[in-house]
């Protein structure tokens, strides 16, 4: 560690009341999607970042977009600060979150602290990592040493619904192209890799008739329980298929979400259910999605009259490293283990994020940011998410020391 590390980590102990200030104020502003209204928390986003001397870039996503991807309004940030010429680092987290459901003993959008813990939906996932990007750039300024390149902050607000009118906005707009990226963090590990994500709606169609005459019509309940016992075979296959890839295993598929019929005397003449297929990164998707659409389709014509209709919902590519992200790696790494004093992996993760939208664009990339040992362990997409404070002071430490030696 050299002595401008020991000055950074000064500065972020005598900030970090302002940084847990900042996060709470983050949480405190819903941004449940769906309903996806995620526009004012920009707004509040930017006007603490100009607290502290940030100019944030608003850029809206036309409301016509928007609503056609089912939301209701997106505006992403983008904070740029050059210090000079060299390369261009993007931090870049997502505040929208899923709703908070039920069982919270913590009011959600509170954001309490209790015994050295912050409870808040996306307390952890990822509005922390707005907070650990924000004081881990301030950290480096404050430093006030020459640096060779930029920091930019991407706050964005679509990795919920996959990220096309987040980062992906960003990027095919050609609102910046960074040359190296970190993502936020949700575990202690350094990502490198995940598995990409199919999600399908399969509507499968019968004829309703009446319970009592079940041979006038078609059980469209009965064709969904041949599909799916074909899909869950499928599950089988998959334990046979392994990454290599350390932290991913295998496919798997799981089906989310099941609705149909209308009556209980009434033979269903509509079914639907949601399918979610997770791709390790060394799949072809589109080999995927084909081989799923034909084992639908073979499963429904053992159904006498049965009929589906099959709608994509969702394809995001896996996360691949690309070459340069070894220089993230051997920033990130050293740090973390020196500070939180255990080993730190590099691995892969079964997740998706909207990471891999910069990973399309030929920008290398890695996950690490504020989170616990384990998604698990925060209660992501669970009731009493939260963080540890240490956690959050540590890895911010750990991201504004990899700046300063990437930038120096």
């Amino acid at each position: 560690m050299t002595s401008s590390h020991t000055q950074i980590d000064a500065w972020i102990d005598a900030h970090f009341d302002d940084e847990v200030r900042f996060l709470q104020a983050l949480v405190q502003v819903p941004t449940d999607t769906p309903p996806g209204n995620n526009a004012p928390h920009a707004e509040r986003t930017a006007e603490l970042l100009a607290g502290f001397g940030l100019s944030a870039e608003k850029h809206p996503v036309p409301d016509w977009a928007v609503k056609e991807y089912g939301l209701e309004s997106i505006t992403n940030l983008i904070v740029r600060r050059r210090y000079g010429d060299g390369p261009t680092i993007a931090l870049n987290a997502h505040g929208d979150v899923v709703p908070p459901g039920d069982g919270w003993r913590y009011d959600p959008y509170g954001g309490e602290i209790v015994e050295g813990w912050l409870y808040g939906r996306a307390a952890a996932v990822s509005k922390s990592d707005f907070a650990t990007y924000t004081f881990a750039m301030r950290a480096v300024e404050a430093l006030s040493v020459a640096l060779k390149g930029s920091i930019e902050l991407h706050f964005t607000y679509d990795e919920e619904f996959g990220g096309e009118l987040g980062p992906g906005w960003l990027l095919n707009n050609q609102l910046t192209k960074p040359d190296l990226l970190i993502a936020a963090g949700f575990s202690y590990q350094v990502v490198t890799a995940h598995n990409g994500c199919l999600q399908m709606e399969v509507t499968v169609l019968g004829e309703t008739a009446h319970a009592a005459i079940p041979d006038s019509g078609v059980d469209a309940l009965q064709g969904a329980v041949a599909i799916l016992d074909a899909l869950y075979r499928q599950n089988t296959l998959y334990k046979q298929v392994r990454s290599e890839v350390p932290g991913i295993t295998h496919p798997y598929l799981n089906v989310g979400r099941i609705e149909g019929g209308t009556n209980t005397n009434v033979v269903p003449g509509k079914v639907v259910f949601k399918l979610d297929r997770r791709m390790i990164p060394e799949e072809d998707p589109i080999e995927v999605e084909a081989t799923i659409r034909r084992v639908i389709v073979d499963a429904a014509g053992t159904v006498p009259g049965i009929r589906v209709e099959i709608k994509r919902l969702l394809l995001a590519h896996a996360l691949k490293p690309l070459p340069g992200h070894e220089r993230l790696v051997q920033a990130l790494q050293p740090h973390a283990e020196a500070v939180f004093g255990v080993p730190i992996p590099v691995s892969g993760t079964p997740l998706y994020t909207d990471v891999r939208l910069y990973s399309e664009h030929g920008i290398p990339a890695v996950i690490y940011g504020a989170g616990p040992r384990s998604v698990i362990e925060s209660n992501a997409k669970r009731a009493d998410e939260h963080i540890a404070l240490e956690d959050l002071r540590r890895a911010t430490k750990v991201v504004a020391r990899a700046l300063f030696d990437l930038l120096a």
